[in-house]
This record gives C-alpha cells, structure tokens and sequence, in this order.
C-alpha cells in the first residue's frame, strides 16, 4: 500500500477496495475436448465388447490386445446355436408383460397421489420407498418357498409377477413428479368442460405427461431385462432369462472372452435399441420440471 493510498484510508476511515480478479474462461475448444474424453471413457468398454464379439478367441487373449484384425461372425454365430433364442424370448416376454402391468397400475396411483391426494398420501409415499430397502436377498427363501408352493417355480409368471413389484414403487415415484407438472387449469377446464376421470386421464393428462411415462417404462424395461438375482434362483430350465444365459459362459476352465463378448452384445442390443428409438422421449421425460 503506498502512502497516498494509506493517508487517504487514515482520512475517510473506509479500506480501499480489492483489486479485481479475472475470471478464468474456458473457450469452447476446451470444453469439447472435455466432453469427448467423457463420453469416450463411458462409450470405451462397450466398443471393446464389440470388438472382442468379432474375435476370434486367440485374438482376445493377445496381450498386448490387438486393434487391428479380421472379423469374424463365428462367435455370434455359436452363441446363437447355443440356445440363445429360448432366452431371449423369455427375457422379452417378462420385461414386456411386467413393464405393462406396471404402468397399468401405477399411472391411476400416481394421479391419486399428485392430483387427487388425500388423507394419508404421504404415509403411502414413504411406504412406497421403504419396500426398496429390503435387501433381495433376504426375501429370497420366502420367495422360494411361495414360488414352489404355487407351482410358479422355474415359469415365467413368477418373474413377472416379482418385476412388476420390484419396478412398480419406483414408477409410482417417478410419474407422480410428471403429475405434478400438469397445468391445474387445464384439469379444472377439462372439468368444467363435463369430462369424467377416464376421459381427463386419456385426452388431457397423458398427452401432456407421455415423455414421462416413456422414460419411466423405458427404466423399468432396463431393470427388468438387467435383473439377475432373482432369475438365477427362481428358474432353471424352461424360464431362463438372458442374464442367467450369460453365466453358462463363466466355466472352471476359464473365460470364453470372445463368446462372452458376443453373448453380452446381443444380450444388450434389444436394449440399447430400445434406448436409441426412445432416447428423445427419455430427455424430454426425464427433464421435465427442470425448467420453470
């Protein structure tokens, strides 16, 4: 501080004010790099899987791994001979089913809780949560024992009917914050209007919370196709789902790199071309509410 500066602040008794600091900007350019970095280092194990599903098995075993070689369908192929489809068709048919259950009871209880709440919602609401607290493992022997007693053992109804309460709390959750964006006066001039609840939820609400609904059927579609601990000890034979496929591979001697990779893949294409036809809805749904 000199001294002008220092009988000045002695004269008025006030500091003189702090040099300013300039803010550091990132261009563009650096922010590019940023976000390609990212996305290569998520999008980086799925492009090795698909790599490696086009090896053959001396060429996925190479240390340093080879980058550069022919491709080949042989381990698809094998994978597809193997029993694959039986699978495949299970796993559709219960992610399908249950996804649809879920929706069908849970758009009506997340209107009930968002726009028509009553005595005791939130008592529901944290009911709701708290059944995904339970570890699944301790509910699987119960489970067991109510699947054999039924005769739902090793049958796909069982999977269903186990997805649809694994996902339903969750959907519940997640639409009733898409409720909760509905204009209130559109549901009062709907009323007005003379429309009953079918028609209000038909042509008034759904339209407005349709990407909402996508992305919470395309989350429960993921969770369900995904699922692997209740599969694997609910079923053996005729109710196999994909996941439960994939662990044939895992042998005492050793991994099967290749045909592991092209089991995953075509294990994960159904989803990911799911995700790639709903991806719009997914962003739409998933912010909406972000912005007021």
């Amino acid at each position: 501080m000199t001294a002008t500066a220092t009988a000045s602040t002695a004269a008025t008794g006030t500091a003189p004010p702090p040099p300013r600091r300039t803010k550091r900007r990132y261009g563009p350019g650096t922010l590019t790099v940023a976000t390609w970095i990212i996305a290569i280092l998520f999008v980086f194990p799925l492009l090795w899987m698909i790599l490696t599903a086009f090896k053959q098995e001396n060429d996925a075993y190479t240390d340093p791994p080879k980058l550069f070689f022919t491709p080949t369908f042989d381990q698809i192929s094998n994978v597809l001979n193997s029993g694959f489809l039986p699978y495949l068709g299970n796993s559709a048919f219960v992610t399908v089913i249950s996804t649809l259950l879920v929706l069908l009871l849970g758009i009506p209880a997340a209107y009930a809780l968002s726009l028509a709440p009553v005595k005791g919602t939130k008592n529901a609401l944290g009911f709701f949560l708290s059944t995904k607290m339970l570890p699944i493992v301790a509910a699987i022997i119960p489970l067991y024992v109510i699947s054999q007693n039924t005769n739902l053992l090793d049958t796909v109804w069982a999977l269903i009917i186990l997805y649809t309460a694994m996902n339903l709390p969750l959907a519940i959750w997640m639409m009733r914050s898409f409720f909760l964006e509905v204009p209130g006066e559109m549901i009062e001039a709907a009323r007005i209007d003379g429309a009953n609840l079918p028609t209000l939820l038909r042509k008034i609400i759904m339209p407005v919370v349709a990407p909402g609904i996508a992305a919470t059927a395309l989350i429960c579609v993921i969770f369900s196709w995904t699922e692997f601990f209740y599969a694997v000890n609910l079923t053996a034979a005729r109710a196999g789902t994909v996941p439960v496929f994939l662990v044939g591979f895992i042998t005492s001697e050793g991994l099967y790199w290749a045909q592991l990779s092209a089991a995953a893949l075509l294990a994960s294409l159904p989803v990911m071309i799911v995700g790639w036809i709903a991806q719009n809805h997914l962003v739409r749904g998933l912010s909406m509410g972000a912005v007021k």
